[in-house]
This record gives structure tokens, sequence and C-alpha cells, in this order.
């Protein structure tokens, strides 16, 4: 069945319909994924993501010892900052991609996905002192252009001065929070860290102070297709251990000008001899959705495999991520995916493949 969130008496109240996901019972929809998708894209959705983990390290020289476990850098990172990165295997590959808030330099929490939980801890923990405390946080995410004033009429302070990718500590509605400016869809939105007890009181005050903004709860089905309209990865689809952040297209949170990190030799070496395969986007030009797993053909020869697909609700059409020869993975090259049998024909895009107005 799978473990629970705090708020899982509250997903099933709200008749959401509950699947296995990385070994929690998580809601998959309530009302429909393009109904919640259309939501969060215009108004405001709610999203329970307790089921990521938290890791701390803590006290003199933490900042300096995580540093040496992540691929971006840490001192460039402000207090109060968090940052996207990368914990690697000494082979490049990736054994998660997490968010790291930085409290001070002796201070940091990293946010894991919730397969992470485990084996990001045994990786940290194998090479410095850090501290689990995945099942002492509970996650809510509020997302949507409507999510600032959201939370700011909830706010005992102000949160509109909080920057994108910066957090502060504070309360919403009396309740102590993380209140972090982050999030998954590509829309404005905050990240609300509180104690698990806490945590359904929290909902029910977002969902009942929400309805005049249209608010919705929205599942794992919506939370997947507004990511990959913005092309944002999912680790266990777009990446793995046996893949590199360069493959993935995540150079920009490898800084190879760091001193050392672990991975950093093998990522050089790749770097030096020349990518073989890369992530790209792509959306079909015949009828049908391609799905992870699915192969990808060049003149009948499987050349690549998707990694994540669907139909995207904002632009009404099929996309997808493809890990493909870079010979192949130029914008307007053209490729076919094989779905159930048949070869249905494809082109690359540049992505993310929604964009919004500065």
């Amino acid at each position: 069945m799978g473990d629970k969130t705090p708020l899982y008496e509250s997903h099933v109240a709200l008749g959401g319909r509950m699947v296995d996901f990385a070994g929690w019972q998580m809601p998959v929809q309530y009302s429909g994924v393009i109904e919640e998708h259309e939501a969060v894209r215009s108004r405001v959705g709610i999203f329970d993501v307790s089921h990521m983990g938290e890791i701390i390290f803590e006290g003199p020289g933490a900042l300096e010892t995580l540093n040496l476990l992540v691929t971006n850098d840490l001192a460039r990172c402000e207090n109060g900052q968090a940052q996207y990165s990368a914990l690697l295997n000494d082979d490049g590959g990736i054994i998660d991609d997490i968010v790291v808030y930085r409290f001070s330099a002796t201070r940091l929490l990293v946010c894991v996905n919730a397969s992470g939980r485990q084996k990001d801890f045994a990786a940290f923990s194998a090479r410095a002192k850090c501290r689990q405390e995945s099942d002492d946080w509970a996650q809510i995410a509020v997302q949507g252009p409507l999510a600032a004033e959201l939370v700011g009429s909830l706010a005992d302070s102000d949160v509109a001065g909080i920057g994108t990718y910066r957090f502060a500590e504070g309360k919403i509605h009396g309740i102590p929070c993380i209140v972090a400016r982050t999030g998954y869809t590509g829309e404005d939105g905050f990240e609300l860290f509180c104690r698990p007890d806490n945590a359904p009181k929290l909902w029910d005050l977002l969902l009942t102070r929400g309805r005049p903004y249209g608010i919705l709860p929205c599942g794992l089905g919506a939370r997947d297709s507004l990511r990959l309209e913005m092309a944002y990865r999912l680790y266990g689809n777009d990446m793995d251990d046996r893949v590199t952040p360069l493959e993935a297209g995540l150079g920009w949170i490898v800084k190879l000008d760091k001193p050392d990190f672990v991975g950093k030799r093998a990522l050089v070496a790749q770097k030096t001899a020349g990518l073989k395969r890369k992530l790209a986007g792509f959306k079909l030009t015949g009828r049908g959705i391609a799905r992870h797993g699915y192969p990808v053909l060049q003149g009948n020869v499987r050349v690549g495999e998707v990694t994540s697909g669907t139909f995207s609700p904002t632009l009404k059409e099929p996309i997808g991520l493809a890990y493909l020869p870079n010979a192949l993975a130029e914008p307007d090259t053209e490729f076919q995916v094989e779905i159930r049998g048949k070869p249905i024909d494809a082109v690359v895009v540049p992505t993310p493949f929604l964009t919004r107005e500065p």
C-alpha cells in the first residue's frame, strides 16, 4: 500500500484517487487532471508534497562539507537562498536532483525526492555528518498566478518580498513554516514546510481561504503535465544514476570550476570527450501520445528512448522528452516514436515547451 503522508485522510475525504508513488499513497487526481492543470495555470492550486525528504547539515564547516558532495556551488548561494543541484556517484551518474536551502554557513536543509529519502541519506552520511529529518516535515506546494495573493493574505509577515528561489521562516495564520518561493510548475508560488501535525490544519485553511481565488487541490497527474510543459526533469524518468547531468541538460547546475566535488572527474572526462547523447524535447506531428520507455526510431532503427510524454493541456498537443544521439538532438530534426508497434512522426523542438512573457 505504501506509506501515508500526514494529509492522507484529507485526500480521501476530498475524493482523491490514491495511487502508489515511490512507496507513498498519493492522490493522482481529484476533479480531473486537465481541470487541476488549468487551475494552476490560471488561478491557484495546492499539492501535497510531504513525501519529499529533508536532510540537515549543521555545525562548523557544514557548508564546505556539503559543497564537496553536490554539483552546484554553495559558496555562491546566499543565506536565505535556495539552490538547485545534484548529488552524483563517482561515475557522474545522478543519485538525485535536490534543492539546498541555505539558512547559514552552519545550517543547510537538503530537500530530496521521495525515492531519495534513504539512498540520498546513505550517500551523504557515508562521506559526511548529517541528520535525517524526513519524518519531521510536511510540505504543501501552493502554485499559480494567485498563489502570492492567497499566501500573503494568511501570512503573519510580508511574503511578497521573498524572491524567486528564496525563503524565510515565518508563520501562516499562526502556524510556523519555512516559506520558500520555489516550485515545480512554471508558475509563481510557494512551498510551505511545516511540522506534520500542523499539515492538515494548514491544508484545510488554504482550501477554505482559497475559495474566492478558485483554488483546487491537485494531484500527481497535474503536477506531471505542468512540469513537463516547462521541461522540468523528473527523477526516475528523465534521469537516474546511469545518466550524467551533462546528458540530462543540467550543465547549468554543474560548476566544474569548483575545486572538487563527487563525480567531478567523470564529468570533466565526459565533457572533454564530448557527449554522445542528450535529452531533447519533441512534439509528435502524428497522432498519439508518447510515454516513458517508448522507443525512438530513425529509419526503423532504435536510436533512443522517450523518458516523459503527455498531452499538453495548455498547448493542446502531445509533447515529450527523449534521449537522442547528439546528431539527432537539434531542433527541427525529425524522427519517429514507436507507439503500440507503429512509428509515429515527431520533431525536436526547443524547451521549455511553454514560455511566459517577462
